[in-house]
């Protein structure tokens, strides 16, 4: 285990709108707001045609290979995540979301282009102090949190 701590600082109620995408416009909110460090929770609508990372084709294989799911329809959204600098000190959102409509649901990173179906809400709390950021590992090829 890695650890390290910070401090809460602002508190965001954010709404996004219909056919917003979710990864794009959090980073460029904490952009605008000069947030680095930050934890999300989302509820709201996904419209068909959203993409999501749903894990990836063979469990420890290297590298890895991502696999998507498409939403092949309107479906309800709950999820959560966190905001950390890459390299270059722009903030990157790492978020997981379930999706579900009747009795299916799939859950995955959101990092593909899930789009907002009429709203989504967000609850954005902003980490102060925090030394976390996203390192690229070229192992896994993922940007992994080094706290």
């Amino acid at each position: 285990m890695k650890y390290s701590e910070a401090r809460q600082g602002r508190t965001f109620v954010i709404r996004l709108e219909d056919g917003d995408i979710i990864h794009e416009e959090i980073e460029r909110f904490a952009r605008e707001k000069s947030i680095t460090a930050a934890a999300l929770i989302i509820i709201g609508g996904a419209d068909k045609g959203s993409r999501l990372v749903v894990g990836p084709e063979q469990g420890r294989e290297e590298p890895v290979t991502p696999m998507e799911h498409m939403l092949d329809d309107v479906y309800e959204v709950a999820g959560t995540g966190t905001i950390f600098p890459d390299d270059n000190g722009m903030p990157v959102l790492h978020m997981h979301a379930a999706c579900g409509r009747k009795a299916k649901t799939v859950t995955g990173c959101v990092r593909s282009g899930v789009k907002t179906w009429q709203i989504l809400e967000i609850i954005m709390f902003e980490l102060i102090g925090s030394t976390g950021k996203r390192v690229f590992d070229s192992r896994t090829g993922f940007k992994l949190l080094i706290p």
